[in-house]
C-alpha cells in the first residue's frame, strides 16, 4: 500500500466524520429551532388567551355594575317619581314652607339621578316609538297625524342612551286612514 493511498483513507475518514458531526449538529439545531417555534407559538396563543380574557373580564365587570347601576337608579327613580306626585298634592293644600322643603329634596334627587345619565323621554306630540314608548291607549281623533303621542301617562327614561323605563303614552289614532288604507288595498 501506499503512503498516500493511506493518508487518503484516513483523511476520507476524517472527513467522513466531520460530515457526519455537522449533520448531526445541523439535525440537532434544526431540532432546537423547531422546539423554539413551538414554545414561541405557544406564547404567543396564551398572550393572546391572556389579552382576550383580560377583555373579556373587563367587559363583564362593566356590565354587572352598569345592571347595578341601573337597578339602584331604578328603585331611586320610583321614589323621584313619587316625591312629584307628593309635590303635587302639598301645591292643592299650598303650605309654602312644606312645599319649599319637598320641592328643594325633589330637585337635589333629580340632579343626582341627572348627573348620573338618566334623562327623560321627551314624548309629546312626537311619532310613536316602540323602541322608547309603551302604547296604553289609542285615541281616534283627526286633531293630531295617526300614530303621535297625544298624551304622556307615565314618563319614560333612558340611561346614558339606553332604555331604563318606556313612557307610557296614548296615541292618536285617524280612522279616515284606516278607511283609506282599506280602499286602497
Amino acid at each position: 500500500m501506499c503512503p498516500k493511498s493511506k493518508e487518503r483513507d484516513t483523511n476520507d475518514k476524517k472527513q467522513d466524520s466531520w460530515i457526519r458531526k455537522v449533520a448531526e449538529l445541523e439535525a440537532l439545531v434544526k431540532e432546537k429551532t423547531q422546539r423554539e417555534e413551538t414554545y414561541l407559538n405557544q406564547l404567543k396563543y396564551a398572550r393572546a388567551d391572556l389579552e382576550n380574557l383580560q377583555k373579556n373580564t373587563e367587559r363583564r365587570i362593566d356590565e354587572g355594575v352598569t345592571k347595578e347601576k341601573e337597578r339602584l337608579i331604578m328603585q331611586i327613580l320610583l321614589v323621584a317619581e313619587e316625591l312629584d306626585l307628593a309635590v303635587e298634592e302639598v301645591r292643592k293644600v299650598t303650605d309654602t314652607n312644606i312645599l319649599e322643603a319637598i320641592e328643594m329634596v325633589k330637585r337635589k334627587l333629580w340632579n343626582i339621578l341627572h348627573s348620573e345619565g338618566l334623562c327623560p323621554i321627551e314624548s309629546l306630540g312626537k311619532t310613536f316609538d316602540p323602541h322608547l314608548h309603551e302604547a296604553v291607549l289609542e285615541i281616534e281623533t283627526s286633531e293630531h297625524p295617526e300614530g303621535t303621542v297625544i298624551e304622556e301617562v307615565k314618563k319614560g327614561y333612558l340611561i346614558k342612551e339606553k332604555l331604563l323605563k318606556p313612557s307610557m303614552v296614548k296615541v292618536a289614532s285617524n280612522t279616515s286612514s284606516h278607511v283609506k288604507g282599506n280602499i286602497n288595498e
